[in-house]
C-alpha cells in the first residue's frame, strides 16, 4: 500500500483522490408521477399514518435458476426477523401481499421510463422482460421486487466529458420502514408498488463532488419530463465507491444529494484504512490461513461486575460470551472513517445479524473507555488462555443471539485479513456509514413467470419522443441565449412548462423574458400562497398566452389570470379578463379616488402613484399600466 494519509475532507484535492484511485458510480432511483401503482390498480402517492390491519411474515431464501442461494438472502435469514406490515385499505390490495397475480405493467409508467431513457440518449430495448429480484429484508412482502431493464448504453454530458449510463430499469418501490429493533421490523405499505426508475452510471466520477454533480444532472433529466415525483423520499440514490485495491461498496438509500461528497470521502477513507489494516495483520503473520480465534462463556466470571450493561444482562439471566482474536491487540481501535474505528465494523455486524440492537452491544480490550475493571479483564484473559497480544471481545444476550454474534465477530475479524468485504452500507447522518447487509449477487435475480414480455414498437418510441422537449442542458443554453437570468433559466430548463415557453415565444412571438418570468416566478409566488399549481398545465397556459398575444389579456394581468385558472379547477375563461375600456377605467378612477381620500396619507405628492396602484388592483388583468397612467395624468388634479 502507498503511504498516504487522508487529509481532512475540505483539504483533499483531485491529486489526492487520483493517488488512491477513487472511483464512484451511481444508482439513482426516482418515483414516477402516475395515478396508479406499477402492477395493480391501487392509487400511487397517497401516504397516511393510518392503518387498518397488520400482517406478520417471515422470509426464507429461495434457490436461483442455477440452484444457488444469494449471500444477502442467507444473511437476512440468519437474523430471524418478525416482519410486520401496517396496511391501509385505500392504498394496498391483495397483489401487494402476494395473494393475487399482478396486472399488466402500468403503461403510463413505462412511457415515462422510455422518455427518460430517450433524454439520456439510451438504446431502448425492443422487448421488455420482467424479472424478480429477491429482497429478504422484508421491505417487500412478496420477498422479491418486480423489475425490468428499459434502456441501455446511454450518456449524459458532464464538464468536458460524458458519463456513461449502463442501464435504466423500471421497478416497484418498497415499503417505508417504521422501526427496526431486535428481531422485529415494522413497515408501512402505502409506498409499496409505486413506479420507480433506477438509472445506473458507469464508475466514472473521480472525486466526491463529481458524484453529487452527476447525480444532480440525472435528477434534472427525470424532472424535465414533468412526470417525476418531487418531495421527501421521491428521489433516492445508492452510491458505489471503490479505491485501488478495494472493492465496490454500495452506500444505500442516500436521501440528500448534498450529503454525497462527505459520505463518499468517508467510504474511500474506510477502504484505504482497511487495506492498511490488512497489511498490518500480514506484518504480524496473520492471514486468512493462519487466523485463530476462540469463543468462551464467561458469564460466571462477571457476576459481580460493575459495568452496567453486562450486570443488567446477567441479572436477567442472559449470557456473556468472550471471543479471543489472536494477535489482534490494538487493531479494534484502528481508525477507519472520521472518528470511527474498526470495532464499529464488528459492532455493526452484531447489531444487524445477531439483532443485538441496543448499543453498546460489544466491548473489547482495545478500548480506552471505562468498561469492566482491569481485574475482571485479567481474570477473563487468564481463564480463556489469551495472550497479551490478543484482543478480547465481549458480547451479551440470550444463547442463540450470542452464538450468532460470536460467529459474526470471528467472520468480520477474519475478513480483515483479506481486505474489504463486499457490502451494502447505510448512510449515517454524520457523513459516515455503517454495515447494512452483504452485497447481493446475480443469484437473487430470476425470470418472472406471471407476466409476458412487452414489445416496444418504433411507433411508440416516435410518439413518446415527440411529447418531450430537448434535453435540459440544450434548453438551458437556448434560454441563456434569450438573455434569461440564471435563476429563471435553470428551473425553466427542467420545468414541465418548457414546451409552453416554446409555444408562447416561437409561435406567438411573445417576449421570452416575460414568458419565462411568468412560468417560473409567478408559479413560485402562487405556490407560496398555497395555491395548487398542479392545476396549471400546458393547455390552459397556452390559452392564457394566446390572450396576451391578441391583446385581450394585459401583461400585468398574467398572474391574476393564472390565479383564476387555479380557482376555476384548471379552466381558463377569457371572459374573466375582458380588457377594460375607457368607461371601465373612469368608473374605477371615481371609485378609487373615494378610497384614497378616506385614507390617511403622509405624502400628498405620492397621490397619483397611489391612485394608479389602486386602479390597477381594481382592474387587475384587464388593463395595462400605461393606459391607467395616461388616464390619471389627464384627469387627476392635485387639488382634487
Amino acid at each position: 500500500m502507498e503511504d498516504f494519509v487522508f487529509k481532512p475532507f475540505e483539504e483533499m484535492t483531485q491529486e489526492d483522490y487520483s493517488r488512491i484511485g477513487f472511483k464512484s458510480g451511481l444508482e439513482v432511483h426516482q418515483q414516477l408521477y402516475t395515478e396508479r401503482k406499477l402492477f395493480c390498480r391501487c392509487p400511487a402517492g397517497q401516504y397516511s399514518e393510518e392503518y387498518h390491519a397488520e400482517i406478520l411474515r417471515h422470509m426464507r431464501p429461495t434457490l436461483s435458476e442455477l440452484g444457488e442461494y444469494d449471500g444477502t438472502a442467507l444473511m437476512e435469514f440468519k437474523t430471524k426477523k418478525d416482519i410486520v406490515y401496517r396496511i391501509n385499505r385505500a392504498t394496498v390490495c391483495t397483489y401487494e401481499m402476494d395473494d393475487t397475480p399482478p396486472f399488466i405493467m402500468n403503461d403510463q409508467a413505462l412511457d415515462i421510463a422510455i422518455q427518460v431513457g430517450q433524454l439520456m440518449d439510451c438504446n431502448i430495448v425492443d422487448e421488455l422482460h420482467i424479472a424478480r429480484k429477491q429482497y429478504l429484508d422484508g421491505s417487500i412482502p412478496t420477498g422479491f421486487q418486480r423489475t425490468a431493464i428499459v434502456s441501455v448504453n446511454g450518456k449524459i454530458p458532464y464538464k468536458d466529458r460524458e458519463i456513461n449510463i449502463i442501464q435504466m430499469s423500471i421497478e416497484e418501490d418498497s415499503c417505508r420502514e417504521v422501526s427496526d429493533f431486535g428481531h422485529l421490523r415494522v413497515y408501512k405499505a402505502d409506498r409499496l408498488g409505486m413506479p420507480l426508475i433506477e438509472t445506473v452510471t458507469a464508475p466514472e466520477m473521480l472525486n466526491p463532488q463529481e458524484v453529487a454533480e452527476v447525480n444532480q444532472i440525472i435528477r434534472k433529466v427525470a424532472r424535465s419530463t414533468g412526470k417525476a415525483r418531487t418531495g421527501i423520499g421521491a428521489g433516492r440514490e445508492d452510491v458505489n465507491v471503490s479505491v485501488t485495491g478495494g472493492t465496490r461498496i454500495e452506500i444505500k438509500g442516500v436521501a440528500h444529494i448534498k450529503s454525497i461528497p462527505l459520505l463518499t470521502y468517508n467510504e474511500a477513507m474506510r477502504q484505504w484504512n482497511l487495506l492498511r489494516l490488512r497489511d498490518e495483520l500480514s506484518k504480524r503473520g496473520i492471514t486468512s490461513d493462519t487466523f485463530q480465534s476462540k469463543t468462551d462463556d464467561v458469564t460466571k466470571l462477571l457476576k459481580k461486575t460493575q459495568y452496567e450493561p453486562i450486570a443488567n444482562a446477567i441479572s436477567k439471566g442472559l449470557l456473556v460470551k468472550c471471543v479471543t482474536l489472536s494477535g489482534y491487540k490494538g487493531l479494534l481501535s484502528w481508525k477507519t472513517q472520521t472518528d470511527t474505528f474498526f470495532g464499529k465494523e464488528i459492532s455493526d455486524r452484531v447489531r444487524v445479524i445477531a439483532c443485538l440492537s441496543k448499543t453498546p452491544n460489544i466491548i473489547h480490550s482495545d478500548s480506552a473507555e471505562n468498561t469492566i475493571s482491569s481485574a475482571d479483564g485479567q481474570k477473563i484473559r487468564k481463564s480463556v488462555g489469551a495472550k497479551e497480544e490478543d484482543t478480547l471481545v465481549l458480547v451479551w444476550g440470550d444463547e442463540t443471539d450470542t452464538d450468532t454474534a460470536s460467529r459474526e465477530i470471528i467472520i468480520r475479524a477474519k475478513e480483515a485479513t483479506v481486505g474489504i468485504p463486499p457490502e451494502t452500507r447505510q448512510a449515517l447522518r454524520d457523513g459516515t456509514n455503517g454495515f447494512e447487509r452483504i452485497l447481493p449477487g446475480a443469484e437473487r435475480m430470476y425470470p418472472d413467470t406471471d407476466l409476458p414480455p412487452i414489445m416496444i414498437t418504433n411507433e411508440r418510441l416516435v410518439r413518446l419522443r415527440a411529447e418531450i422537449p430537448a434535453p435540459f442542458w440544450i434548453r438551458l443554453k437556448e434560454f441563456k441565449d434569450f438573455n434569461i437570468s440564471d435563476d429563471i433559466a435553470e428551473p425553466l430548463s427542467i420545468s414541465k412548462f418548457a414546451t409552453v415557453f416554446d409555444y408562447a415565444v416561437i409561435k406567438l412571438k411573445l417576449n421570452p423574458i416575460l414568458v419565462a418570468h411568468a412560468l417560473i416566478q409567478f408559479s413560485k409566488r402562487l405556490k407560496k400562497k398555497k395555491f395548487n399549481i398542479d392545476l396549471l398545465n400546458n393547455s390552459n397556459l397556452e390559452q392564457l398566452f394566446i390572450s396576451v398575444a391578441d391583446g385581450s389579456l394585459a401583461k400585468d394581468g398574467i398572474l391574476f389570470a393564472m390565479e383564476m385558472i387555479i380557482k376555476h379547477d384548471g379552466k381558463y375563461d377569457p371572459k374573466l379578463t375582458i380588457p377594460a375600456n375607457e368607461v371601465d377605467i373612469k368608473q374605477s378612477f371615481d371609485k378609487c379616488i373615494k378610497i384614497m381620500n378616506e385614507q390617511k396619507l403622509y405624502n400628498y405628492d405620492k397621490r397619483p402613484e397611489i391612485l394608479i396602484g389602486l386602479i390597477m388592483a381594481d382592474l387587475i388583468g384587464r388593463c395595462n399600466g400605461q393606459d391607467v397612467r395616461k388616464y390619471v395624468s389627464n384627469n387627476f388634479r392635485m387639488e382634487a
